[in-house]
């Protein structure tokens, strides 16, 4: 397998909903992100994909959403307040246009990574030929987190040798029991 990386840094706050220490403040980074592309075969030229379209596709998305953005879990207590008390009415404080993104999931390295591998790559790289199999998000130069993406090959086989080793001996098991009790 042959894969492509192109990474994007970009600015952005976070509060770690449920953190012990001091990451459960408001607080941000300067990140790191790496896509990690692959795809079926390469193209007529031989690569996986132009090194411009994943800038188009996934650094532009980083650009327009969360670059100078606060990411909030959307069931963080301070986030509910934030939308309660301070958007009243319905309208977004002035001094915030735009500046606070409420996210799907408590915004930690991990699930930033996640979240971009297995909802925004799938929309981002539509029609492009190749996907999204990893991305790595990079808080400091000595922390980060990498999510790959689970190659569908792998569970199957995972699954099949379940299926043989654990499922189909339970099920000869209780038939077998079943039968004794008749």
């Amino acid at each position: 397998m042959i894969t492509i990386t192109r990474y994007h840094d970009i600015s952005a706050g976070h509060r770690v909903y449920g953190h012990e220490s001091k990451c459960k403040h408001l607080h941000g980074h300067n990140y790191r992100i790496h896509f990690m592309i692959t795809a079926p075969e390469l193209d007529s030229t031989g690569r996986i994909i132009d090194f411009s379209v994943i800038k188009s596709k996934l650094c532009d998305w980083l650009e327009e959403n969360w670059d100078h953005k606060t990411l909030l879990f959307e069931k963080d207590p301070f986030y509910i307040y934030y939308i309660s008390e301070l958007w009243r009415d319905d309208t977004e404080p002035s001094w915030s246009p735009g500046g606070i993104i409420d996210v799907p999931f408590n915004p930690t390295a991990e699930n930033m990574a996640k979240y971009l591998v297995e909802v925004i790559g799938p929309k981002q790289l539509e029609g492009t030929g190749c996907s999204l199999m990893g991305a790595k998000v990079e808080e400091t130069a000595k922390c980060s987190a990498t999510y790959l993406r689970p190659d569908p090959k792998l569970m199957d086989k995972i699954e099949q040798m379940m299926t043989e080793k654990i499922a189909n001996p339970l099920k000869e098991l209780f038939s077998n029991m079943l039968k004794e009790e008749e």
